[in-house]
Order: structure tokens, then sequence, then C-alpha cells
């Protein structure tokens, strides 16, 4: 099992996508404070549709609060700052991908003890950043895919419709 790891998220629509995204591929979703909205706001549930009562989800008080409550956890970090493309990694089962706020990122003063660790999206120079619902999609289904997509459904079936 993935994790997800928000760090201090402002918007409750991303955040209730995000955990969206998490139920539907099995992922756990880990919330450190303070968030910019409280965890019953009702943009964060529509946001999160009917899943969110599905999600696996911890609030932590603080980075060091999720630090000491995951120690030696293999933790990457996404950040438009790294110098590695979230392809060049080899994300194992049961590591931590995190993501910081929509208005800042993760805070420069933790990226700097975890460079080995860190990984972006690429974008053209211009561009600050993805929405951050998109940019967990992006990485998550990388390691969901380096993982042969563990326990997910690969096949759909059509069904053959009379259009007449």
């Amino acid at each position: 099992m993935l994790n997800i790891v928000l760090h201090e998220p402002e918007i409750p629509a991303n955040t209730g996508n995000i955990g969206r995204t998490c139920v539907a591929v099995g992922a756990r979703l880990h919330l450190i404070e303070p968030l910019g909205f409280k965890l019953n706001e009702k943009n964060l549930k529509r946001a999160g549709m009917d899943y969110w009562d599905k999600l696996d989800v911890t609030t932590y008080i603080n980075y060091e609060d999720f630090l000491e409550q995951n120690s030696g956890a293999k933790i990457y970090m996404a950040t438009t700052k790294a110098p590695k493309v979230y392809t060049e990694v080899r994300y194992e089962p049961g590591c931590y991908i995190m993501f910081g706020k929509e208005s800042a990122g993760i805070p420069e003063k933790i990226l700097v003890n975890h460079k080995e660790e860190c990984v972006r999206i690429p974008m053209l120079g211009d561009i600050r950043s993805l929405n951050l619902g998109n940019s967990v999609a992006v990485i998550l289904y990388e390691a969901l895919r380096q993982n042969g997509f563990a326990g997910m459904g690969l096949a759909g079936q059509l069904h053959e419709m009379s259009w007449a």
C-alpha cells in the first residue's frame, strides 16, 4: 500500500479529490496540520463524494509528529525544486509521497534534508506548478505502475449495444 502525504493543504476540494483517488487505488492519506479547512467541511466531502468514509486517513499536529509516528519510512517529496524527475526513482511498496500546500509547496527547510528523495514533474518554464490533485495523480499512478498495479482491476468490459 502506498501513502500520500499532504503537508498543510489549504483547499478542501483538492484534498477531497485526492482522498477519492486514494480510495480508488487503496492508498492511505496522511494530512499534516495546520489544514486550511475543517475535515467536516462541505467542499471537502463534496469533492470526495461518497468515498470519504472509505478513506484510510490520518492527521498529524505537525511535521515532527508525522515523522515520529512514521519513523524509518521512505519518503519522496514532490517539489518544483527537485533536480530529479519523478520517473527516475523506484517507489517501493509502502513508501510515502509527500506534497506541499498549494500556495508554497513543501518548506525548503524540510527539502534540504531530503535532496535525494525530491522529485519533480516536468513542465514548461513559465508554469509555476500543476494543480495539487493532478500532481498527486501523476506521481501516484507512476508508483502504482512500477509496482504492477498490484490488486487493481486491469481490464474493463465493453457491452455491445443496439443503436437501432
